[in-house]
């Protein structure tokens, strides 16, 4: 089947490819300093490399793996690049389905994945990738918790993939015989919400829950001054606001349309302000850290309605499947 991308999809490398055999009919030299090797025989302008984000640095290394193995067919994270599913910060590994093999193997930082549970497997523009939903229900059974959410709540909301529901995802999950990783998909479609617009929101929502704040509301839309207004959170017993920002939402790729952003965010603030509505705002790195997200909601007075779930909070700082990072980051 073909499958249609979505607009967070990394359909081709964030930066040029360029193997040994084009560098030499080029006669440029691949010397260290200007080239990193991102895949044997395959090598990117360094300094444009080291200074991309993790997420994109790994959305290189994957593109890189497809131009020498154009027949793989990517799963999990690897998949997640091509289909525009969340995947955080820089994972170590490729990773690839071979459904003839006898057992899953590792060769240096490829895993390639087998199992007695067949995925269905897509085209994306000419890139073989295990399904969407194969893809999604997979990485909630391996993802640490907030971010499965994310995946979860990414593949049903129509204001990001929307391609399947919470009972689509959970009966293939349950039929199937692998029971790894099952506790943690059930937790996963058992909290997932269609509302959520952006992975920032799906992780802010389980960490807002896993500190005991009161359970927010989610795109509340207010109508004041003759505007329309709609926000990512409503503390309701306090009438207070929560904004998770992303900086895809403000467009800085564009200076003069994020700049405009700005502006139209202020007033958009300040008009809820002048309502009544306290407001709490944070960034991605703040909810990994804990901390600064709850000083934001208790500034803006949102209370404490049920115990801390401290296992659940230690669970941010298990990231086995990815390299160590510089900032917690996200597509």
């Amino acid at each position: 089947m073909t499958i249609t991308l979505d607009h967070r999809a990394i359909n081709q490398s964030p930066l040029a490819l360029l193997t040994a055999s084009e560098a030499r009919m080029l006669g440029i030299g691949l010397g260290v300093r200007q080239y990193a090797r991102v895949r044997a025989g395959i090598y990117v302008a360094r300094a444009a490399y080291e200074k991309l984000p993790g997420w994109q640095r790994y959305a290189v290394r994957v593109h890189a793996f497809v131009r020498k193995h154009p027949d793989a067919v990517l799963c999990l994270e690897s998949a997640a690049v091509l289909l525009g599913l969340p995947y955080f910060n820089e994972p170590k590994d490729i990773h690839v389905y071979d459904a003839d093999r006898s057992a899953s193997r590792r060769f240096g930082n490829v895993a390639v994945h087998t199992g007695a549970d067949p995925r269905a497997v897509g085209d994306v523009r000419g890139v073989l990738t295990t399904s969407p939903v194969d893809t999604a229900i997979d990485l909630m059974r391996v993802l640490p918790l907030a971010q499965g959410l994310a995946v979860a709540d990414a593949a049903i909301s129509p204001k990001q993939q929307g391609f399947t529901s919470v009972r689509g995802m959970r009966d293939l999950g349950l039929s199937q015989r692998n029971r790894r990783g099952r506790g943690r998909m059930n937790w996963v479609l058992d909290h997932a919400d269609d509302r959520a617009e952006s992975p920032a929101e799906s992780v802010s929502r389980a960490v807002i829950g896993w500190c005991g704040f009161e359970h927010p509301e989610l795109q509340r839309e207010f109508h004041y001054e003759g505007e329309d207004d709609r926000v990512d959170f409503l503390f309701p017993s306090v009438g207070a606001i929560g904004e998770a920002d992303g900086w895809g939402k403000y467009d800085f790729d564009d200076p003069r349309k994020a700049e405009q952003h700005l502006r139209n965010e202020k007033r958009r603030e300040d008009r809820l302000r002048r309502h009544g509505h306290a407001f709490a705002r944070w960034d991605l790195s703040d909810v990994w850290k804990i901390t600064p997200l709850v000083t934001a909601l208790r500034a803006a007075g949102v209370p404490l309605k049920h115990p801390r779930k401290t296992a659940k909070l230690a669970s941010l700082k298990s990231r086995p499947r990815e390299k160590p990072y510089r900032a917690r980051e996200t597509t």
